[in-house]
């Protein structure tokens, strides 16, 4: 079966202005590097989304944030916090990006795609349920697999794994308490928004559902690759999923502005294959991955493409 991409012409509308890191060119790097390879877009599967209905990303944040982001564009804001611009048209990207990942998980569950990539702006992996941080308004990941939790009766234990430098607090907040979702996360460590620590595992009857791998900066990448296959290994010998998510961010590559780390389009692309051979023991391969930071624009294109490649494999 094909993979699917899953993309949108607003997610390039999502305007944060002159000279902010997360810009509407990333979307133009991932999609003009894609669509150059004329044999891996040929085989590829479209798939234009639509936006998020508000009941399906509450089921993820409060009814007060939703309100919170959207009265922020009623009332003329520009930013939520320091970090997150926003524009006229954001909120209607933000709520595409979440309607993104929800038609990937459409299109993996209903058997009409392996897995699929969404190349979704905004980001989401910082959005906690309650507020909008670090350039991410909705946690697109978390309600992506709460809606497949929700929809699909066969659904009853997700896994997200988060490769982004930074850490995924947002996500990790909102199953904290939470057994049937698991959250793995390899980081830089210390750095932004400073949470991620091996100590954090869970709590309540979430207590050893969250697994923290904090990296030093400048770690060598065959080490962190190794770390990732043995963190890898430990979850599957524990725990059998229904469906993985992948907040596939690519800041940890060497060349990345925001980040410290020294992986390498090579050493995504064999994280990639772990995932998908974890997926295919555990449930019939069923991967969504979707995109969080990555800010290289002379190098992000090629890095995607190549982890769509391998998962089109």
């Amino acid at each position: 079966m094909a993979t699917a991409i899953v993309h949108h012409p607003i997610y390039e509308k999502h305007d944060t202005g002159i000279g902010h890191t997360e810009a509407p060119r990333r979307y133009r790097a991932v999609m003009g590097a894609l669509q150059d390879d004329a044999e891996l877009w040929s085989s590829l599967r479209e798939i234009t989304p639509a936006k998020a209905a508000q009941g399906i990303v509450q089921a993820a944040h409060t009814p007060q944030h939703f309100k919170r982001v959207e009265g922020a564009f009623a009332s003329g804001m520009d930013r939520l916090d320091a970090d997150t611009v926003i524009s006229m048209r954001s909120f209607d990207a933000a709520l595409v990006a979440a309607g993104g990942a929800i038609a990937a998980v459409d299109a993996v569950m209903q058997g009409e795609v392996r897995n699929a990539f969404v190349a979704a702006r905004p980001p989401g992996h910082h959005a906690t349920g309650e507020r909008a941080m670090g350039f991410c308004l909705f946690n697109n990941i978390a309600v992506a697999a709460r809606y497949a939790q929700n929809k699909y009766k066969e659904v009853e234990r997700a896994v997200i794994v988060d490769w982004d430098v930074h850490h995924g607090n947002g996500t990790q907040g909102i199953f904290y308490s939470d057994p049937s979702v698991f959250f793995f996360s390899m980081h830089q460590y210390p750095w932004y928004p400073g949470t991620g620590s091996r100590g954090e595992t869970g709590q309540g009857k979430g207590l050893g559902t969250t697994l923290n791998v904090p990296v030093k900066a400048f770690t060598k990448a065959a080490d962190q690759v190794h770390a990732f296959e043995a963190a890898i290994e430990e979850i599957a010998s524990k725990i059998k999923p229904d469906i993985i998510f992948i907040s596939a961010g690519f800041d940890a590559h060497l060349t990345d502005p925001l980040g410290q780390l020294q992986i390498e389009d090579p050493d995504f692309a064999a994280m990639t294959r772990v995932m998908m051979q974890w997926a295919d023991d555990a449930c019939g391969g069923r991967i969504v991955s979707c995109l969080e930071g990555g800010y290289n624009l002379e190098t992000l294109g090629e890095t995607v493409k190549n982890h769509v490649r391998v998962l089109n494999s």
